[in-house]
């Protein structure tokens, strides 16, 4: 995880014309490599099914860039420098334009034959893309070759299980890069360093010490443009199985031996592989109905375009997770996310335990707030320590009070998630990817929730989600952090 430099390349993006390539991929590759004077270096070399062309492509390209907020001049002398397109037919296997498309450009430019592949595509695309690539033999080359894969990775144990082996066909796990944009967070690679260089915080971070642990990841919009994918997923496939899930493997996991990628990933499965059994009634499923967010009035889900009149999709999913190890038995993991909430937040709440005993009777009832560590991932990232002080004078009150720290009050503003993992895809830093054995684990996690999940319930919008998800975590004793 040291400072690597970055190889001269090829970056070939599969599904160039798409929005997560023109809205997320390409300014990120943009702000990298004007930061690291990569322009004579790195060729960007753009895939799609439409013939529109390289002048087609970078005028697209600079309008997207324009629209994110950089300087149109700017982005146009760096489109022309360093942007280029092919169109190709996934359906042809072992097509050779793209890999005499990909040795003219490196012949040109006298790079050595790195190449990274980046599958922006709808995941029904991602086989014959990657049988399209290895069946090109682009899977290897003269220098290093990256594969990176979007989520989500198969819609459960089996098709994650088939992509795996079809990926292992033609690649090995060193070479594939399953992204997960939440691990590029600052504050989730944080976590770490706050972890295991604080000892204030280590050793206080059991069961001994810490009552549960809430992971939140609300959002105040809707399904937006991905009712079609949306519909067909829910929110446990697509927030639950991956971020969260990977937020709970961090939060959890023990001291790696080494602070090295193989030893974190390894690590983080442990405690996939600690995670009890999930019944039915340890989840609740919502969906959101009409109601009112920021003073506009809001439709419900299936009054959304592309959405089933009367579907039962989630989504809203509260889960009660529990982890069978020596550090965390007892201690309620609640895992929830959901569309259409109060706010827009990610953040992790560790909440410690109450004192045994309550010497403040004076203060009226004695009700002490336990201490808590919130985490916040999005949208200001940073940390709050909350614990309880005495008000000046008579009688004897108590008052919660807070030691907080913002990245963007130390260090400004903070590069985005997409740039920081793209730059360790291109040095080869596998640290915050997902290996192929924590993706199935997951899967087989979540399966009997997939299998057997039941109706979801309904909340209005602008709420924090559904009664029923409030009952889930009082059995506890807990309450969920909505401020």
């Amino acid at each position: 995880m040291a400072d690597k430099t970055i190889d001269p390349h090829v970056f070939v993006i599969f599904g160039a014309t798409g929005d997560l390539a023109q809205k997320k991929l390409i300014p990120a590759l943009y702000e990298l490599i004007r930061q690291a004077h990569l322009e004579k270096t790195c060729r960007i070399l753009g895939v799609g099914s439409k013939d529109i062309g390289d002048d087609g492509f970078r005028k697209k390209t600079t309008e997207a860039l324009t629209q994110a907020g950089f300087s149109k001049a700017e982005a146009g002398a760096w489109c022309s420098a360093c942007i280029h397109y092919q169109p190709v037919d996934l359906s042809s296997a072992g097509n050779a334009v793209l890999s005499s498309r990909i040795a003219d450009l490196e012949k040109t430019y006298r790079l050595p034959g790195n190449r990274t592949f980046y599958l922006a595509l709808p995941p029904p695309l991602f086989p014959d893309a990657i049988r399209h690539i290895g069946d090109s033999g682009l899977n290897r080359s003269h220098g290093w070759t990256r594969l990176v894969v979007e989520k989500p990775f198969g819609r459960d144990g089996a098709t994650a299980g088939d992509l795996n082996r079809l990926i292992f066909k033609y690649f090995d796990e060193p070479q594939i890069f399953r992204i997960d944009h939440y691990l590029g967070k600052e504050t989730v690679q944080n976590l770490l360093v706050f972890r295991f260089a604080n000892t204030i915080f280590e050793s206080l971070w059991n069961r001994d010490r810490i009552g549960s642990v809430e992971i939140t990841a609300a959002e105040t919009i809707g399904v937006e443009d991905r009712a079609r994918y949306y519909d067909g997923a829910g929110a446990l496939r697509d927030i639950i199985q991956n971020h969260l899930t990977q937020l709970l493997a961090l939060v959890a996991m023990e001291p790696p031996a080494l602070f090295d990628p193989e030893s974190i990933r390894n690590e983080k499965l442990k405690v996939l592989q600690s995670i009890g059994p999930l019944e039915p009634e340890s989840a609740v499923f919502g969906q959101y109905t009409t109601g009112e967010i920021d003073g506009h009035a809001a439709r419900s889900y299936r009054e959304e375009p592309g959405v089933r009149a009367d579907s039962i999709t989630e989504t809203y999913v509260a889960i009660r997770v529990r982890i069978d190890n020596w550090r965390w038995q007892g201690v309620p993991f609640f895992l929830r996310t959901g569309k259409r909430l109060a706010r827009r937040l990610t953040r992790i709440a560790v909440n410690f335990r109450r004192p045994p005993v309550c010497m403040f009777k004076s203060s009226g009832g004695c009700r002490i707030e336990p201490n808590r560590l919130v985490i916040s991932v999005q949208p200001d990232e940073g940390f709050r320590l909350f614990f309880d002080i005495k008000e000046p004078g008579e009688p004897l009150r108590l008052r919660t009070e807070d030691l907080r720290f913002r990245y963007a009050e130390a260090f400004g503003k903070l590069p985005e998630a997409y740039q920081t993992l793209l730059r360790d895809v291109l040095t080869g830093d596998p640290t915050l990817f997902v290996r192929s054995d924590e993706v199935e684990t997951s899967w087989r996690l979540y399966a009997p929730l997939l299998e057997k999940r039941s109706l979801p319930s309904f909340y209005q919008a602008g709420s924090w989600g559904p009664a029923e998800a409030d009952a889930l975590i009082v059995r506890d004793g807990q309450s969920w952090l909505n401020t």
